[in-house]
């Protein structure tokens, strides 16, 4: 009664639009996740009609690439990544990572993968934040697929400049030689899924899978919370 009385007079606010949510609802709206971008990607596999599939044709070998969202300015899916980020929506990205491992298990790409692997964070920038949100994306993706996360096999050795601002050859050049996998036997013939928040030119997650493929890694795949 007292967590009712609570939920009434201090209700807990939706992460996509900030609106009250209502007993039963967690993170996100009813209204929100019914209009949210979702993307249809997985359908495609590995395919020409996935178009971010087609994004990595020519520069690095991917098995699969997917998003669970398209990414649109000032919209529920850049606030929701906002939340995450800066906030300190940790639970948020834990929750997102459980509902997409949960959609493509169900297609069975659980047996497509042996390793998950999130992009990391300079440890400079990871102290200023105290978290890496991808961290807790792979994590719910892991629970989910039933599939080991680790985030201590991949590292980046360079704190690189924001990618914000830069064009698709500049965030390349800002990142093609910051990343090492520190235990390569680990990853050594096992199929590896990168995991990031948001995908924008791929020029960070090309370099992860590039660095994964040097050390011995089978193939690689990428999966994000949205791509714009």
């Amino acid at each position: 009664m007292f967590q009712d009385l609570l939920a009434l007079f201090f209700p807990e606010s939706c992460f996509a639009c900030n609106g009250a949510m209502v007993k039963g609802e967690r993170y996100i709206c009813t209204d929100c996740n019914v209009k949210l971008p979702y993307t249809d990607f997985h359908e495609h596999g590995a395919t020409e009609r996935n178009p971010l599939q087609r994004r990595f044709w020519g520069k690095v070998p991917v098995r699969f690439a997917f998003s669970y969202f398209y990414f649109r300015s000032k919209g529920r899916v850049q606030r929701l990544l906002h939340q995450l980020k800066y906030k300190g929506a940790k639970d948020l990205g834990e929750h997102l990572g459980q509902r997409y491992g949960s959609l493509l298990k169900s297609h069975y790409y659980h047996e497509q993968f042996d390793l998950i692997v999130p992009v990391p964070l300079h440890k400079q920038k990871l102290r200023k934040r105290g978290y890496n949100q991808s961290d807790f994306f792979a994590k719910g993706l892991a629970e989910a697929m039933e599939i080991p996360a680790k985030t201590n096999v991949l590292i980046r050795t360079i704190n690189t400049s924001t990618q914000t601002r830069k064009d698709r050859l500049n965030r390349w050049q800002n990142v093609e030689h910051v990343f090492e996998v520190t235990k390569p036997e680990v990853v050594k013939e096992k199929r590896v899924l990168i995991v990031d928040d948001v995908l924008t030119t791929g020029a960070t997650l090309e370099a992860c899978a590039v660095a994964m493929l040097k050390a011995g890694a089978a193939e690689v795949s990428i999966v994000t919370i949205a791509a714009a």
